[in-house]
């Protein structure tokens, strides 16, 4: 079953939050993607069900081995679009925001294509 589009955000939030604090909470979550903390609360036991998570005592969020996987993969494609598109000349916010839609649609094949071409091109 393919994980929805803000299943893939809140996993790669954890994980940037995670990169950024070494610890994460609901409250995290919720502060850093402007969400409600009953709204966050939900995800999160969507995610914990299925998997991709681990929530410890404390309320303490763990990315389990395949939901890391997970959140690197749209971490890189959110980070090699938007700097393609910066390449190209759109402004930073605009680049970000684009590749924020795109990173959970595009293909396997086309993405390795643009990474392939962005790595070429040196960063």
């Amino acid at each position: 079953m393919r994980l929805q589009e803000s299943g893939e955000m809140y996993l790669e939030t954890i994980y940037i939050l995670f990169q950024k604090t070494g610890a994460v909470r609901s409250l995290d979550i919720a502060e850093y993607m402007g969400f409600s903390k009953p709204s966050v609360s939900r995800a999160v036991g969507l995610l914990k069900n299925a998997g991709y998570i681990v929530v410890d005592r404390a309320g303490f969020i763990t990315l389990t081995e395949t939901g890391e996987k997970i959140a690197k993969k749209i971490y890189e494609r959110h980070t090699t679009l938007s700097q393609l598109l910066m390449r190209l000349g759109v402004d930073e916010a605009t680049a970000v925001s684009d590749a924020c839609k795109i990173e959970h649609d595009i293909s396997d094949v086309s993405f390795e294509a643009i990474k392939r071409h962005v790595l070429k091109e040196g960063k």
